[in-house]
C-alpha cells in the first residue's frame, strides 16, 4: 500500500513539472518586463529633465516680471 501512494505522489508531482512553464518562457517574459522598464526609466528621466529646464524658465519669466514690475513702478 506504501509503494501505491509513493507511486502516485510521484505521478502527481511529474504532472505539476509538466505543468510548469519552460524556462525558455521565463526567460523571455524577463527580458519583456526588462524592456519595459529601461523604457519606461528613459521616459522618467526624460520627463524629469523637462520638469527641470521648466522650473528654470519659470524662475527667469518671474525675474524679468520682476523687473517689469519695478520698473512700471507696481512693485
Amino acid at each position: 500500500m506504501n509503494e501505491d501512494k509513493i507511486i502516485q505522489k510521484l505521478i502527481e508531482l511529474d504532472e505539476k513539472i509538466d505543468k510548469l512553464p519552460l524556462q525558455e518562457y521565463v526567460d523571455a517574459r524577463f527580458d519583456d518586463v526588462m524592456s519595459t522598464l529601461d523604457a519606461h526609466t528613459k521616459m522618467l528621466e526624460r520627463l524629469d529633465q523637462e520638469r527641470l529646464f521648466t522650473i528654470e524658465r519659470v524662475k527667469r519669466i518671474e525675474d524679468d516680471v520682476q523687473q517689469l514690475k519695478t520698473q512700471l513702478k507696481l512693485a
